[in-house]
């Protein structure tokens, strides 16, 4: 069971944050080089469909990880599970707190609707997800190591 449960944590996890380094590193910089209405468009569009989806990931992974730190709590892999539990528990209260209420603006955005300082809001966005994405991967990394207790 242990096995199973950590595998699919390590994968679930993995994933997401394949997705979220993606974003970071290549999407949004695409998006950000369109036409301005263009850019608009794409990052709105971003916001609304990952802004539906990511929660979800984002408590599964979490879930998931808690879960396997509580069945293995007796040996080292369970203490490297918390810490990555952890980890990603503190990237959910940065995505709760500064991410996902920018988020929610941009999804609103039309190129007629879009405030002045649309591009600075995305930029501050852009950098705070970074942070995430730095996070992310660390608690990644704990659950991998963890995987060879």
């Amino acid at each position: 069971m242990l096995e199973i449960l950590s595998t699919i944590t390590v994968t679930v996890t993995g994933v997401l944050v394949g997705v979220e380094f993606a974003v970071a590193v290549f999407i949004n910089p695409i998006f950000n080089r369109l036409p301005r209405e263009s850019a608009l468009a794409a990052r709105s569009d971003g916001a609304r469909l990952l802004g539906r989806v990511m929660p979800f990931w984002y408590i599964g992974s979490l879930l998931l990880t808690v879960g396997w730190a509580i069945l293995a709590w007796d040996s080292t892999a369970g203490g490297l599970a918390l810490t990555g539990a952890a980890l990603l528990a503190a990237s959910v209260l940065l995505s709760i707190l500064l991410l996902v209420p920018i988020n929610s603006r941009a999804a609103n955005w039309s190129a007629s609707s879009a405030p002045d300082d649309w591009a600075q809001q995305l930029q501050s966005w852009d950098r705070l997800h970074y942070i995430r994405v730095a996070i992310i991967l660390a608690g990644l990394a704990m659950l991998v190591i963890a995987l060879q207790k």
